[in-house]
Order: C-alpha cells, then structure tokens, then sequence
C-alpha cells in the first residue's frame, strides 16, 4: 500500500488550467481518470489527510504509486480525452457500465447500393442507421412486416437477392407485394432508395404526413371509382395505425428524448433509459455498473452519458435528455453533446408534467432492474453455495455457516429505540424466523449498548429453552446448528436455531458489544463479525485489521444482502412504532377515549396517515367509539396536523 505523499507534485507544478488526470500504480497500470477546471485545485483534494477521504478515494490513492496530467484548452476537450483515456486504459476504480443484456436494433444499411432492412445485435456500423433498441426481437420483426406493405423495401439477405437476380424471378415476398423486387429490376435504385428513405422517416417520427398522404390517394381512388386501389390503399393506411398502437403516446408534443433514472446501493447503480422519438417510446436500455470511484449522482450521470453517446452518431443524440441529477459539467456536457447532433441539445431534470410523470416510471423500472440483478445472483444454488465456502474460509470457520443471523438497530435521535434479528438459511431468507425487539433500557442514541442487549436477549432465550429441555440440549450444543422441538407440538421453538454465523450491521464497537454480550452468557462457540458500510470491511472481535474480501466475491453479496435486510427490517419496525406513538400522543387529551379504544382505532385503521384519511362515519364504525367521541377524534387529528413538508405517516421531516 502506498503512501500518497511519496508521488505527490510539488507545490505549485501543477497548472490551474482545465486538464485530464490519470493515477498508476506501481507497475504502470492506469488505475484512475478525471477531469478538472481547475488542476491544481481537484489533484490537491487527493493529497490531504487519508482519514479525511472518502473511503473508495483512499483506496485509489493508495494503490496508486504516480498521477500525470494533461492541459487542455476547455472543458469540452477535457470531457473528451477523459472518455478516450477511460476507453483506452479501463481503468479499475473508473464506474463502468455494461449493459445488462444485448438489446435488438432494426437497422436499414443505408450503405448498400440496394438497403436491407433487418433486426441485428451488438455493435453499431458505420453507413447503417439504427432505430431503437426494442425490448423484444419479435416486436420488430411483426412491426417490420407490418410496415413492408406499405414501404415495400428489401429485406432479403445478399445470398437470397443475389440468387433471385440470377435466375430472373423475385422470392415470395416480391410476389405479395412485400418488396418491391429490385433485384430483378421491378424498381430501379433510385426507387428503392426513396422506399427506404420513406420508411426511415417514418420509423423517426414524421408518421403524420405518411397517413394524410395515403388518406388522401384513398379517397382519390374511390372518387375515380377504382375501388380496387382504394381498398388496397385502405388496407395500407390499416397497416400503418396497427405499427402506430404498438407504440404508446407518451409525450403529445412530439418530444425526441432520451429519459435516465438511476436505482443506487451502497456498492452498485442500475441505470435504465427510455427511448422517446415523437413523442413515443420506441425502446429501453438498462445498465448496472458497480461504484468503484467516489462520485455523487451528478458525477455518476456524467460518466453515464459519457460513455452512453460517445459511440453514437448525430442522429443516435436526440434533443433532450431528461435526468435525475444535472452532469457535474453540466454546460459542457451540453456543447460537447450538442456537436455530436450538430444542433442544440438540452440536458435537464424535469420538474413536473408529463415529462416527470415518464421519468418516475423509468425510475421504477430501473429499481426493478437492481432487484432483478440482485434475485438471480441471490437464487442461483451454485452461487449460494459458493458464498458460505467462501465466508467459512475468509472468516476461517470450523464449517460452512449454513444459517446466519444479522441484528441491527434503529432509533430516531435517542427515542424509540429498536432492534430487529434476520435470518438467512442456506443463503436464503427464513422470514418466519424474524424476530423485533423493542429497547427499553436505553437512554439517549447508544447503537452499542442497544446491541449488546438485543444480542444478550436473544441468546438467552436460547440457553433458556435448553434448559427446560436438558434432553435435547445435551445433544445440540450452542452453535452446532440443530434446532430444538417441542416434545408436546413437535414444532419448532422459538429462537430455538443456533446460528453458524452471528453478523452485526456496523464496525468494530458493535462487534466487540455483540462478543461481550455471548462472552457473558457463557456461548464460546457462535462467530461473530460486523459488516460496515464505510468500505464494506468485514470485523472480527479483537483484530485490529478487518478481513477484505473482493468486492465481485459472492460471499460479500451474501454478507451485503444480509445486512441490508436486517436493516430494512429494523427501519420498517421503527417507523410504525413511530406511528403508533404519533396515534396515542395525539388522542392523549380525547375525552372518553381510553387505552382500549385507542388500541381498537390502531388495530382497524393501522397508522396515522389512515386514521387521518378516515371519515368521522369510518371512525364511530370502531366498536366502542359513538359518533360524539368519533367526532372529537377527527377534530384532534385535524388540530394536530403536522406542517407541510412532514410525512403524515411516520412524522418524518422530507425535503424537497
């Protein structure tokens, strides 16, 4: 590991003009590149006191041993040669994103003497225009065969056209009027071409003008009285509404734009982009990258956008791109996309409307794109399998721990403190096994005493049931993994599991409580860890250094998932405790409304926000409660209304 000051720049050598910069470690390898306004200043934020850095940013500079840059002239030439440094070197604490599958494209090879149209995969070529991506090869090729009754183009492959023009006679589709046979001459080049390029405008957006055009000849034709072309032009104009209803109107003023939203965690980012061209969808695309760099959400967008367009052409750039957070270089960015176009082009994060109506839903589907992500890994035997061998040897158990209870702590500044217990089995989720505690010996915000306790009773409810039972505690020792039954149910008893793996959700106070904690109540033979969030280090009791595992490893996704839970767990605890305390402090002063009623108003309503929306009717339909006092309810909730800006559920103060 290296220390950063041994390569840092003299003072003053550094120049304060725009400028790349690149990190290496001690073999040369590019670790690292950004980009600055201002060199001297961005390159002195990474030499100050390590303790000071964001933990991913400490572990770049010091596995880096040298940093060099470059001056450029703007920002837009910075922005630029990063994206070809990061192209070039693939940077390791550099966010890459890889689209999470290959999505199909319908191209047109405008190249060609004779365009082909047809559905392809993986990278771009040049002198072939590509609309799309689609979610589905089937949904392009029915929208295709849709529309070559209207624009009869090629869509053969060179063997198929090179062999109907040598033995003189179209394939089938030339003779169902499909195409319009250019291979044996039916249509010359210039034709064809103008078939092509009609359907091209139409798969861009101008659909308006194609259906007056055709409504137009339509009626024509029946005024002339040659119903034969209009029944022909009808069933055309029939065709082009079937390809227009596969594609919603989402946006009614004709919007090209490209729309991104963003699901993070701690370790990853899942990014999915709507593709809006005339004001439909034409195709979605989504990304997950893991977050080896420290950047926020404008920087994350930044490089999102970087490498999203940097191999599109002009027309790949649409004139909008609506995301959740502006680029760090927000004007750059612009002029650097907008010459790629050759016009205009606006990055913004839209406020309200239709347009952030759209952008809610693709945030939607990007939160279930990271959830997709992470249930394959989580679901795959082999994968799971692999994680506890892989714990057992990191963590240098006697056996793999086949279950694995997790314990966090929730409270909101000191008050209603809580704690919640998960449990994972085989690397699965055991919700049945949950179990939430309620701290009541805690004064003020004290994670570490709440652990100790939270972990003190649940082991010893543990030993507790071996020792009604002393038959069956002699025969599944503390940690061993068997469970005790009930001689009398033949159920399973309550917290009568013995973990293989006891984790904490924090660092080394927590660990050393949670130890303390069995330590006292005699248990020897259960490990203990903590999972911290800072640089995702797992802590064993008394080791000074904690235990590294690589970040792609199954068995820290194990760890991670498991810890995430417990914590999602204790905050969803906490905040209907919350709720429920808002309930009874705000009926406190109710004449006539006594504990058992208040409890009958929560078991049928739920929360505050419920009770809030119900009518005066709603409440006095509780058992116990009359109109008069159901009344006085509804006034005290109204009287007790919180400000704006405060959740009506749990009491929380939301900005924004």
């Amino acid at each position: 590991m290296a220390d950063p000051s041994t390569y840092r720049p003299a003072a003053g050598s550094i120049p304060t003009s725009p400028g790349v910069y690149r990190f290496s470690d001690p073999r040369g390898r590019v670790v690292y590149v950004g980009k600055a306004k201002n060199l001297r200043a961005r390159l002195s934020s990474y030499f100050q006191d390590i303790a000071n850095l964001h933990p991913r940013t400490a572990s770049m500079v010091t596995t880096a041993a040298k940093v060099e840059w470059t001056v450029v002239g703007t920002e837009v030439e910075a922005l630029q040669l990063e994206y070809s440094w990061i192209k070039e070197y693939d940077p390791r604490f550099n966010v890459k994103y890889r689209d999470d599958k290959s999505y199909p494209w319908l191209a047109v090879t405008l190249g060609d003497e004779f365009p082909r149209v047809m559905v392809v995969r993986g990278a771009k070529k040049k002198g072939t225009r590509y609309f799309g991506p689609y979610s589905h090869a089937w949904a392009i090729r029915d929208t295709v065969d849709t529309l070559l009754r209207v624009f009869p183009m090629r869509s053969c492959s060179n063997g198929v056209f090179t062999r109907s023009g040598q033995v003189g006679r179209p394939c089938l589709l030339g003779y169902i009027d499909k195409c319009a046979a250019p291979c044996v001459g039916h249509v010359s080049a210039e034709e064809h071409r103008a078939i092509v390029q009609d359907f091209c405008d139409f798969m861009s957006g101008h659909t308006a003008e194609f259906t007056k055009r055709i409504e137009k000849e339509m009626y024509a034709a029946s005024e002339a009285m040659d119903f034969e072309k209009a029944a022909r032009l009808r069933d055309d104009l029939g065709a082009l509404n079937r390809a227009l209803e596969k594609q919603a109107i989402v946006l009614g003023d004709g919007t090209d734009a490209d729309v991104v939203a963003v699901e993070e965690d701690p370790l990853e980012v899942a990014v999915q982009v709507f593709h809006v061209r005339g004001g439909r969808v034409r195709g979605q695309r989504g990304w997950v990258a893991e977050k080896t760099e420290d950047a926020d959400l404008g920087g994350l967008m930044e490089r999102f956008l970087l490498q999203l367009y940097a191999a599109e052409s002009g027309d790949g750039v649409p004139r909008e791109i609506l995301v959740p957070a502006l680029p760090e270089d927000h004007a750059a960015m612009e002029e650097w996309l907008s010459g790629l176009r050759g016009s205009r082009v606006k990055v913004r994060v839209p406020q309200r409307g239709d347009k952030k109506a759209l952008q809610e839903t693709v945030a939607r589907n990007a939160k279930q794109s990271m959830m997709l992500h992470k249930t394959k890994r989580a679901s795959d035997l082999t994968s799971r399998n692999q994680a506890l061998e892989d714990i057992q040897v990191s963590l240098e158990l006697s056996e793999a721990p086949l279950r694995i209870e997790c314990f966090d702590i929730s409270n909101l500044q000191g008050t209603e403190v809580v704690g919640s217990m998960v449990v994972f089995e085989d690397g699965l989720p055991r919700k049945s096994e949950y179990r939430r505690f309620v701290v009541r010996s805690i004064d003020g915000q004290n994670d570490v005493a709440a652990m100790h306790e939270v972990v003190t009773r649940r082991f010893r409810r543990l030993l507790d049931e071996r020792v009604e039972h002393p038959e069956l505690g002699e025969s599944s020792p503390v940690g061993s993994g068997p469970m005790l039954v009930d001689p009398d149910t033949g159920r399973t008893k309550s917290f009568a599991y013995t973990p293989g793996l006891v984790v904490v959700d924090g660092g080394p106070p927590q660990v050393a409580a949670a130890q303390r904690a069995l330590d006292e109540l005699g248990i020897d033979d259960i490990p203990v860890c903590g999972l911290a969030k800072r640089l995702e280090e797992i802590w064993l009791p008394s080791q000074e250094d904690p235990v590294i595992m690589p970040r792609t490893s199954e068995a820290l996704f194990l760890l991670q998932r498991v810890r995430d839970e417990a914590h999602r767990f204790a905050i969803a605890h906490h905040r209907g405790r919350r709720s429920k305390t808002m309930v009874e402090s705000l009926l406190d002063d109710v004449p006539g409304l006594g504990e058992v009623r208040r409890k009958a108003l929560l078991r049928r309503f739920g929360s505050l926000r419920k009770l809030r929306a119900a009518t005066v009717e709603d409440i006095a339909d509780v058992p116990g409660i009359g109109p008069s006092t159901a009344q006085r309810i509804a006034d005290a909730l109204v009287a007790g209304a919180p400000a704006p800006g405060v959740n009506t559920a749990t009491g929380e103060i939301e900005e924004g």
